[in-house]
């Protein structure tokens, strides 16, 4: 097993330490409902979440007409989701949808590398005996971009690695051996619900300011860039040699201060890399998009026209499970698809 020291930052993610006093968003807009994810083959990909994490099965089905549509797909597509997460979960869920007849399906971020720019690089998860589930994620043909990777930090010792599935999907897994969690983290056995979001972007000030000034997210972190004094192991994949070279920039923010609901957004310096945000659309392969719930979608919508953010609208679309409602959808400055919903 591997020694790490690693700055901070990188787990940033993961402590709870925000004094940020916001209790509610100007629009309503409610720590993110799910994240959907553009696989190939649901059952494949809900073995690991089944499996590894425990998750159970809420809602499954055939996607609308109105649905696919909101994609941008046309009437000849089609498609069926499967909706999972922790039992008793309500938000922080994972949608698996497999589209078919929907022209030809790339992936979005080929390789996932993290100093690749646009679209989602990952999902977080809180884990215990993240030992077991290694072997049982590599047992199901899943694998890692780094070993499983000790730090000692503070009065925190912790272990991470993103685990790596078909589709491009990533998992990105933090276990805190000790001290506990915090309480608002919620008792569980295996693997919590997602609690965060990474996205790897061409400029984090750039980005943080769409997140924190536009959409009136809280900050939980943000910080110049750094690097780490001596090679480490980086969860993110930096090759060794390179980490004391190339620095990282990272913010993080939530519609409201929590344990869950967090949205990251992190810049590789000194590395370049492909630019993806072409590809972040339905039917490409990948992390699609992540789902807020707002009251007040069409105040929201005209706030965001009034600062130059495009924005593409659906009503009386049926979200199945989510009921029938209407979609706001926009894209982050590095083409991620971020949706709010309001139901009828």
């Amino acid at each position: 097993m591997f020694r790490v020291v690693i700055h901070l930052v990188w787990f940033v993610a993961f402590f709870s330490t925000s004094s940020d006093a916001q209790t509610t968003h100007p629009y309503g807009i409610e720590p993110w409902q799910e994240v959907v994810v553009s696989v190939s083959d649901i059952e494949r990909t809900a073995q690991f979440f089944e499996h590894v994490g425990d998750y159970v099965e809420h809602a499954s089905g055939i996607l609308s007409r109105s649905e696919i549509r909101s994609w941008g797909l046309s009437d000849d597509a089609s498609g069926h989701y499967k909706l999972m997460g922790p039992e008793g979960a309500r938000s922080g869920l994972i949608r698996l949808i497999d589209f078919d007849d929907a022209g030809e399906q790339k992936p979005m971020r080929p390789g996932a590398r993290a100093w690749d720019t646009g679209c989602y690089f990952s999902i977080m998860v809180r884990v215990k005996n993240i030992e077991a589930l290694y072997d049982e994620a590599i047992q199901l043909g899943w694998w890692t971009e780094t070993p499983i990777a000790p730090l000692q930090f503070g009065d925190s010792d912790l272990r991470i690695v993103i685990f790596k599935g078909p589709d491009g999907l990533q998992i990105q897994s933090y276990e805190r051996l000790s001290p506990a969690l915090p309480e608002a983290v919620g008792p569980f056995d295996r693997m919590t619900r997602p609690f965060n979001v990474m996205q790897m972007v061409e400029s984090q000030p750039k980005a943080y300011r769409f997140f924190a000034d536009i959409l009136g997210f809280a900050t939980y972190y943000t910080g110049p860039p750094v690097t780490a004094p001596t090679p480490v192991i980086s969860p993110i994949g930096i090759p060794w040699s390179l980490t004391t070279q190339a620095g990282y920039q990272a913010g993080i923010v939530y519609p409201i201060p929590g344990e869950y609901g967090r949205m990251e957004m992190i810049q590789v310096h000194g590395m370049d890399g492909q630019d993806y945000r072409d590809r972040c659309n339905a039917p490409n392969l990948g992390i699609l998009a992540v789902r807020f719930i707002s009251d007040e979608v069409a105040a929201l919508e005209q706030h965001l026209q009034e600062h130059d953010v495009a924005t593409s609208t659906y009503e009386s679309t049926d979200l199945s499970d989510l009921g029938v409602g209407t979609v706001l959808q926009i894209k982050s400055p590095d083409g991620a698809i971020i949706q709010f919903i309001q139901a009828k």
